[in-house]
């Protein structure tokens, strides 16, 4: 039995640890652990008939998967995936352009630090369940484990994926029946969101897109003479009396939304929505359990 001193001794030595982690990773970490209390992971099995790549050996990987003749091409070991197997990776997609760093009240996250928390906690919970993640942008093929999940933050932490900063995805190279998770807050124009949902969906993909967004956002709740600058050169506008203007501006966003919505509808996909001053506990538990449900359920 630990006595109290040693007890103390142990909670020391943990705070220690853990404020030389990355902050993304123990705020992920933090949120998958109150969800996972909640849902039990479900490990996909079975064989896929098509090939689509070979990739690294992943410790965990099944010695079986192991494709000998390639492996004797090079001095690293590799495993053959079937188009089924990439089928059932997840791809996260983060919006990190200038609109995603707003929030209005400090005592709130910025936009794209919530999306990159909810993104890292989502991912946390599916690999403890054996699903194979990656990050767009990233270069890594799609892959489980506790290494998997500690890369994919540092990328995160860093900023280090070049070419995925813009309000959208661009074109990636997803497996046909793969799956695609988007985080950002979707305020660009219809048409836009559109044809970036169009590029994966016309090769099989499915996805789900999940809009974030801050509460001032939503209700617009300021008064009076406001100057309003926008955060990727749009410019500024000054409104005299801001309450004049607020009931137009949330019927805006509404319409907006409701077009994402029909836009996201027309692809078979799914749409969740999160505002930073609520827990993301819930909308994170709904996305698993999401993605881990078994086809034809």
């Amino acid at each position: 039995m630990l006595t109290p001193a040693r007890t103390e001794d142990l909670h020391h030595a943990a705070e220690s640890t853990a404020a030389g982690l990355p902050p993304l990773l123990v705020a992920a970490e933090r949120v998958a652990a109150t969800v996972s209390q909640g849902v039990h992971g479900r490990r996909r099995v079975g064989q896929g008939e098509t090939f689509w790549q070979f990739r690294r050996y992943e410790s965990g990987d099944s010695t079986q998967l192991i494709d000998w003749r390639q492996s004797a091409k090079s001095d690293r070991v590799f495993v053959r995936e079937s188009e089924w197997e990439a089928a059932q990776s997840v791809w996260l997609w983060v919006d990190r352009s200038g609109s995603m760093d707003f929030r209005y009240d400090e005592n709130l996250p910025p936009k794209g630090w919530r999306a990159k928390v909810l993104s890292m906690a989502l991912t946390s919970l599916l690999v403890r369940a054996g699903e194979r993640v990656s990050l767009m942008g990233s270069g890594m093929i799609p892959a489980s484990g506790r290494r998997t999940f500690i890369r994919l933050v540092d990328m995160l932490e860093r900023d280090a994926l070049p070419g995925q900063a813009a309000g959208l995805p661009g074109p990636e190279l997803v497996p046909r029946f793969g799956r695609v998770v988007l985080f950002g807050d979707f305020l660009e124009p219809l048409t836009a969101t559109r044809d970036a949902i169009a590029r994966f969906a016309d090769h099989g993909v499915q996805g789900h897109l999940v809009q974030v967004l801050d509460p001032a956002e939503e209700t617009l709740p300021f008064d009076g003479r406001i100057e309003f600058e926008g955060p990727e050169g749009e410019g500024r506008i000054l409104i005299g009396r801001v309450e004049n203007v607020r009931q137009a501006y949330r019927e805006e966003l509404a319409h907006h939304q409701t077009g994402l919505d029909a836009v996201v509808g027309t692809f078979s996909w799914t749409i969740s929505r999160h505002s930073t001053h609520r827990p993301p506990e819930a909308l994170l538990m709904a996305l698993y359990l999401l993605l881990t449900e078994k086809p034809g359920r």
